[in-house]
């Protein structure tokens, strides 16, 4: 858990969670975490942002508060709580689509079980902004560089394959 500056010093990757992406801007702000935690971003820090993490690493927020930011470190612009309140949170099977997967860690064309909770939309993706997985025509799963972000909670399945991708992207995880 990272609640100083010292705590991001030797980090070899981070997760940023789901959540209340309002408040977790408030406590890197109160903690003086913001401009470091996008200082390592930026420079390659792999993360994964999963729900209010990918609204947190988006360049561009929509329907959030006035006074709502983001990091600016992914290339993607989303729709907070797109899919509706907490009464539309659903689960859907989505295929991942594997152009930068080199070995698939589970057999191919398996679905994955994404679980979205007043999940965010993405509404548009940058050039550099690969799209991974798509639900209703929508990216839902995308990765630039070492940033991964997903709309949905992969952590809320048994389901590996998107962590097994995350620590890929950390030299010596695996």
């Amino acid at each position: 858990m990272i609640r100083r500056q010292a705590d991001l010093d030797g980090l070899d990757a981070v997760v940023l969670p789901g959540g209340e992406s309002t408040t977790m801007v408030r406590l890197l702000d109160l903690n003086s975490l913001f401009e470091p935690l996008r200082e390592r971003v930026t420079a390659g820090l792999p993360t994964l942002g999963t729900c209010a993490g990918a609204i947190l690493l988006a360049r561009t927020i929509s329907e959030g508060r006035a006074d709502q930011r983001g990091l600016g470190t992914l290339d993607i612009s989303v729709r907070r709580n797109g899919y509706g309140r907490q009464i539309a949170s659903c689960e859907a099977e989505i295929h991942l689509g594997r152009p930068s997967w080199t070995e698939p860690p589970s057999p191919t064309g398996a679905p994955f079980p994404a679980i979205f909770i007043r999940a965010p939309i993405i509404e548009s993706a940058g050039p550099a902004v690969e799209v991974l997985a798509t639900h209703e025509e929508r990216p839902v799963l995308v990765r630039s560089a070492a940033m991964i972000a997903t709309t949905f909670h992969p952590e809320l399945s048994a389901d590996t394959r998107i962590h097994e991708l995350f620590l890929s992207l950390i030299p010596g995880s695996l």
